[in-house]
């Protein structure tokens, strides 16, 4: 499913985008969940990185969309921005956000379509690299290949990542289920370790990221064994 965002301070091209995205989405077989915000303010007010795509008006009131913008991209550097504007020069300005593109009032179906057309294959590009967990006040996208590892405090979920420690909740095993298209081993029963990270094993001891992380002895063959056959894939 797809999570969008329309920030547009005029009802009647809510209206409009609203039924270019339900036919859209009877077209495409793409579900889709759909939240209005009348002004780039009431966005940005609670933003948690929790939408897909941001369908944005430049123009409007109180917080105008390029502003808008540029405080979402402090908070998550991924979501898909698409400008809708009456005016093509801000298609410019829009690259010092990173936005994907633009969509010209009056708007129309084809070109909407084309948009969304393209804005998917960008998230399908990057779908496979990003977990979003929830953390206090909020939720937290993290950067797969920057995962060190994950470790597991009863209860408490602690994310060694290169930006930082982020503290969540759940259990390993449903972590492990959500990384598991991803090179990840469990190192013990309180480590769950990215073997992209792994420079070396010594003294039954994994070295990541410049940590020792111990290794339990049940466990010690079966990760050498992981190690190994990754490394064999990265220099194939």
């Amino acid at each position: 499913m797809l999570h969008i965002a329309i920030a547009e301070d005029d009802s009647n091209y809510v209206r409009q985008l609203k039924e270019y995205l339900d036919r859209y989405s009877r077209e495409r077989g793409t579900p889709t969940e759909v939240s209005v915000f009348p002004d780039g303010d009431e966005l940005v007010e609670n933003y948690q990185a929790q939408f897909d795509l941001i369908l944005m008006d430049v123009e409007m009131p109180f917080l105008d969309g390029m502003s808008a913008a540029a405080e979402i991209r402090k908070r998550d550097s991924e979501v898909v921005i698409i400008f809708i504007t009456n005016m093509a020069q801000y298609a410019i300005r829009g690259y010092a956000v990173d936005a994907l593109d633009y969509v010209l009032k009056p708007v129309s179906y084809f070109a909407f379509a084309q948009r969304l057309d393209r804005a998917i294959a960008r998230m399908k590009r990057r779908e496979q690299k990003f977990i979003v967990i929830p953390v206090k006040g909020g939720n937290q996208k993290l950067d797969v290949s920057q995962l060190f590892y994950v470790e597991c405090q009863g209860h408490t979920l602690l994310y060694h990542t290169a930006s930082g420690v982020y503290t969540s909740t759940g259990t390993m095993k449903e972590v492990e289920a959500r990384l598991s298209g991803f090179h990840f081993y469990r190192g013990n029963n309180g480590y769950l370790i990215n073997l992209e990270h792994v420079d070396g094993v010594q003294d039954g001891l994994a070295l990541v990221a410049g940590e020792r992380l111990q290794l339990s002895r049940p466990r010690r063959s079966a990760f050498l064994e992981a190690l190994t056959n990754y490394l064999g894939e990265v220099v194939k």
